[in-house]
């Protein structure tokens, strides 16, 4: 390495550096201490490992507690903190700069969402003022950023901090998964982050704290240390993934006015192992015993396709009695006057398909202690077991969720035909809300399911408690459109389709959604056993159109 970096090093920050054969090709700052790895692809990144060592002693406070913060957090809070020591040293020597952009991370695809490839392109945002970049995350990192260097200054850590919890929460949102193990700060120049950190007095720090290739693997974490991205794992002999099926459906663009075919993916899965780690059993109980079951409704069995023949008075002429009639007079007999028939009531099967939002907004408690799914599993369980009195022959339960439109969770909780028993309060007590609401393909699923259904009033009655919405969609009026086109294409395979929505801004979308007449908002939560009765009896009284 040249002497006048030694010696700009020295000088600037009085930082020591010694080349050495490092195990890996990164830069290890220790005290005032830089390592530098030997070899030809790290000679030409010396000027920039060199610099970033000098702004990390400059301008951060090293070892900070990382207590109570999360693996996936402790790696953004790193990322920005180097972005900002790097621009603190860029304006105080800008000559500096141009050593930073030089030695860059290559641009990672634009199809690529991992946690490596979005703090990558973070990092090329914040370094290369003219650099631009489609993604949503990181133009938000860039905006933030910008906004917290022009009200805070970039003297205040603090208040970058602040800003790292944030992008870390929106990447837990978007299920990014972050692997600790398989994780290298992208930026090739930059050292491991060790310098800012300080894990306790543990003798084995988590490795998942941050990824310290260079030093050599560690321990996993104990269980309070996952990252915020990473789902719930299933306990030991548990199989999460227990599918009954797989089913591609389309979804509507509404930009493009057309259906795109074969877009979203339903997956059948069964909720069994969900709720052996959360006690919505005993949240339901005690729901059960706070809310009283809804009143029975005499529904009416009107059918006017089934003809009361030979009446004394009716809306129309009964044909055969007619014939008969002019038989009769022929033979010179009396005829019968009984020439009418009217509509009369008569059997006409009634199926219902209970469709229960599954997203992780229901499991939110309200403030009367009970959270929307256990009231929803309730309401569920009270129509299943008054479903005669309502007007309703066949009853299904199911429930979706969705995590991007690759995996929209379909669980099929209750099937027709099957009786409301002890299993069915053992699978409700299982769901647990997780992920986002892709309506639009559940009902698209769950219209199949009547296809086969008898011939008569068959509906679909959507719970939910918000608008449909999902990670991958930044678009709000997106899958609200896609949803209003899978109701129609309901309706035209004689399916209706009404929703039960518990969301005091709900009238905006559920009325573009499922038109005027076919929804209801309950306004209080513990009121939706009732209200879902009322809608579940109507739609049992209807016929589709």
């Amino acid at each position: 390495m040249s002497a006048a970096l030694s010696l700009l090093a020295r000088g600037l920050a009085g930082i020591d550096v010694d080349v050495q054969a490092l195990a890996g090709a990164r830069p290890v700052l220790v005290g005032k201490r830089l390592l530098l790895p030997e070899g030809a692809a790290a000679e030409g990144l010396r000027p920039a490992m060199v610099a970033h060592a000098v702004a990390h002693l400059r301008h951060s406070t090293p070892a900070r507690p990382a207590r109570g913060l999360k693996p996936m957090g402790i790696a953004v809070a790193s990322a920005i903190e180097d972005a900002r020591v790097e621009q603190l040293l860029c304006r105080d020597f800008p000559g500096l700069r141009g050593w930073f952009a030089v030695s860059q991370a290559p641009a990672p695809d634009p199809k690529d969402l991992s946690f490596a490839a979005l703090i990558a392109r973070m990092d090329r945002m914040l370094a290369l003022p003219a650099w631009q970049d489609d993604n949503h995350w990181v133009n938000k990192a860039h905006r933030l950023f910008d906004e917290t260097a022009a009200r805070a200054g970039l003297e205040d850590h603090d208040a970058f901090r602040a800003i790292a919890s944030i992008l870390a929460n929106d990447l837990g949102q978007m299920r990014v998964r972050f692997e600790p193990r398989d994780y290298a700060v992208p930026a090739p120049y930059r050292d491991d982050n060790s310098y800012l950190w300080d894990f306790g007095d543990a003798d084995t720090p988590p490795d998942e704290a941050i990824a310290l290739q260079q030093s050599g693997a560690r321990p996993p974490p104990p269980t309070d240390a996952r990252n915020a991205g990473s789902d719930d794992r299933p306990p030991e002999g548990i199989d999460e993934k227990t599918e009954l099926g797989r089913f591609t459906y389309p979804e509507w663009d509404r930009r493009l006015e057309r259906l795109r075919p074969d877009w979203c993916t339903v997956i059948e899965k069964l909720p069994a192992w969900q709720g052996l780690r959360a006690p919505h059993g005993q949240a339901m109980a005690s729901g059960e015993r706070s809310i009283p079951p809804p009143a029975p409704l005499r529904a009416r069995h009107l059918d006017r396709t089934h003809r009361l023949r030979r009446q004394w008075e009716g809306d129309d002429v009964d044909l055969n009695a007619a014939i008969e009639v002019m038989i009769d007079r022929r033979a010179r007999l009396r005829p019968d006057p009984r020439l009418f028939m009217r509509t009369g009531k008569g059997p006409c099967p009634s199926s219902l398909l209970v469709l229960l939002d599954l997203s992780a907004s229901a499991n939110d408690a309200g403030p009367h202690g009970l959270s929307l799914l256990d009231i929803e599993k309730q309401a569920a369980l009270l129509l299943a077991a008054s479903k005669a009195a309502h007007g309703i022959d066949r009853l299904a339960i199911h429930g979706f969720s969705s995590n991007t439109r690759a995996e929209v969770y379909y669980y099929r909780l209750l099937d027709f035909g099957q009786p409301p028993d002890a299993a069915l309060h053992a699978t409700l007590a299982a769901v647990q809300g997780r992920y986002s609401t892709r309506m639009g393909a559940a009902l698209r699923h769950a219209a199949s399911h009547l296809r086969g259904e008898p011939d008569g009033r068959r509906a679909i009655l959507v719970v939910t408690d918000g608008a449909p919405s999902d990670i991958d969609v930044h678009d709000p009026a997106y899958l609200i459109e896609d949803a209003r086109q899978a109701v129609a294409e309901a309706y035209s395979t004689g399916v209706r389709v009404a929703c039960m929505a518990v969301d005091g801004a709900a009238d905006a979308y559920v009325r573009r959604i499922f038109g005027w007449r076919d929804h209801g908002i309950a306004d209080d939560v513990r009121k939706l056993p009732r209200r879902l009765a009322h809608m579940g009896a109507r739609l049992g009284m209807l016929r589709p159109g």
